[in-house]
């Protein structure tokens, strides 16, 4: 436990120490509640990346708790505002750092907040897209398991059709921008772009994945003629891992987006934001992550799953419904808390009704 959540709990003393320095005890507490804030709308992210950090080696699960923190905490929660409000504005990087730091209020036009929520539209439409999609593909594939069966099981026969949740994604796109967006192009600009993100580095990830099962039998098949000698597998794992690392740093940052945004119903300053959401809520987020891959917890607790990407799916809905109407990020943290939590005490009933059932732990 203290190997996984040490560092997330040194750096989350440093950063509340950070914050009183900076603006005494008001800052420390808004710090400590965007940071719980974060947890709380991040914990189906931390499911999901578990599922796919178990087919990680653990060396690249080391890079995704480095290198991964440093894009989630500077680029995602900092310099991706910073860049939103410059391009809409059409200023520099360091303009819309100093307009940031006036610590203006958010609904007056011109501040930093009020430029960051009028991009709300196309940041809502990329992060949806790309969570519908991913959403999508879960539910819409045959599985042997299954948590709400009434449902998934026919989701799966429709999802036999070709591509069919491309057309139900696409469709779903058309209909929030002619319904819910006041300039429609804009929203299916960003939508599109969404999309085509998911199927580029899904489809990479999955092409280098079955580069390395190939390389594996290979390997195998060389190994019982007696031949010696290296094989391609070492170099097709590293590139599949390096997309399966670019997947999950996508998956944050669809993620993080309705917190970022949100976290301006809290307060309009760029450094406590990006203490709280950054610094402590993206590592214990990670931190999660790497305990449920450690710990097999999604080995023992099936359906936990499930109930990530049913959250997920929730959230893309709320991503692409609050491009016209307000929702208050309080509902889509418990939205996605309702559904983890489901899911967990149904996989606790699940293992007491059949103790025979065996619990492999993962290692990574």
């Amino acid at each position: 436990m203290l190997r996984i959540f040490g560092w997330s709990i040194g750096v989350t003393i440093v950063s509340l120490l950070a914050a009183y320095l900076y603006g005494g005890w008001s800052a420390l507490a808004l710090c400590l509640i965007l940071g719980i804030l974060e947890v709380s709308l991040s914990f189906d992210n931390a499911v999901v990346n578990a599922t796919v950090l178990n087919r990680m080696s653990e060396f690249w699960q080391r890079i995704f708790l480095t290198v991964g923190v440093v894009i989630a905490v500077f680029g995602m929660r900092l310099v991706f505002p910073l860049l939103v409000v410059g391009i809409s504005a059409h200023m520099s990087p360091g303009d819309a750092l100093r307009l940031a730091m006036e610590k203006g209020d958010p609904h007056e036009p011109g501040t930093y907040g009020y430029l960051l929520d009028q991009a709300h539209p196309q940041i809502a439409a990329f992060g949806g897209m790309f969570l519908l999609m991913l959403f999508l593909d879960f539910v819409l594939q045959e599985r042997e398991i299954t948590w709400l069966t009434w449902l998934e099981r026919p989701l799966a026969r429709i999802g036999k059709l070709d591509q069919v949740s491309v057309v139900v994604a696409g469709l779903s796109l058309v209909l929030v921008a002619e319904l819910l967006a006041e300039d429609p192009q804009v929203v299916l600009v960003a939508g599109i772009l969404g999309m085509v993100t998911y199927i580029a580095v899904n489809g990479l990830g999955r092409l280098f994945e079955g580069a390395v099962e190939g390389s594996a039998d290979g390997a195998e098949e060389a190994d019982e003629s007696g031949a010696t000698g290296p094989t391609s597998a070492a170099k097709a794992t590293g590139k599949a891992a390096f997309f399966l690392f670019l997947y999950l740093e996508v998956l944050d940052a669809s993620f993080s987006f309705d917190g970022v945004v949100g976290a301006f119903a809290i307060t309009a300053d760029p450094i406590i934001i990006a203490l709280g959401l950054g610094f402590i809520g993206a590592m214990f987020v990670r931190s999660i992550t790497v305990f449920l891959v450690r710990k097999g917890t999604l080995s023992e607790y099936v359906y936990l799953e499930h109930g990530a990407h049913w959250a997920i799916g929730a959230l893309a809905v709320i991503l692409l419904v609050s491009i016209g109407v307000h929702v208050n990020e309080v509902v889509t943290g418990l939205v996605g808390v309702a559904f983890i939590g489901a899911a967990f005490a149904t996989s606790v009933v699940r293992n007491r009704r059949s103790p025979e059932v065996e619990h492999t732990v993962h290692v990574g």
